[in-house]
C-alpha cells in the first residue's frame, strides 16, 4: 500500500524545499512516484488500486507515496497541482516529471519501468 505523506514526512523523505534555496535535491534512496489525490475525486479513486498495486510490485525498487491535496495544500501548490490525480515521477538523477490524469495500468507500468532504467 502506498504511504500517505504529510508535509513533515515529505521534507524528511523526498525533498527539503524549505531549506534548499529553490534547488531540487531529492533525498530518497531509490526512485519514487507521488500520487497527488483527494478522497472525493472519482478518477483518483479509480487510480488508487493501481498505485497500491505498484507499491507492492515495485517494493524495494521504487518508493510509492500519496499526498492528499486537501490535507497538504502547500505541497500541492509547490508542484502547481491544478488537476488531480497528478503523478510526480522522481528519478534518482535529474528532474522529476509530472503526469496529469489517471493513467491506465500499461502506461503507469511504462513510466515506472522508465524510472528504473
Amino acid at each position: 500500500m502506498a504511504t500517505i505523506l504529510t508535509k513533515a514526512e515529505f521534507i524528511e523523505k523526498v525533498a527539503d524545499y524549505e531549506n534548499n534555496n529553490g534547488e531540487w535535491k531529492f533525498k530518497g534512496a531509490r526512485p519514487a512516484v507521488i500520487d497527488f489525490f483527494a478522497p472525493w475525486c472519482g478518477p483518483c479513486r479509480a487510480l488508487s488500486p493501481l498505485i497500491d498495486e505498484a507499491s507492492e510490485t515495485y517494493a524495494g525498487k521504487i518508493d510509492v507515496y500519496k499526498i492528499d491535496v486537501d490535507a497538504e495544500p502547500e505541497l500541492a501548490g509547490l508542484f502547481g497541482i491544478r488537476s488531480i490525480p497528478s503523478l510526480l515521477f522522481i528519478p534518482m538523477n535529474g528532474e522529476p516529471r509530472m503526469s496529469v490524469g489517471a493513467l491506465p495500468r500499461t502506461q503507469l507500468k511504462e513510466q515506472l519501468e522508465a524510472l528504473l532504467a
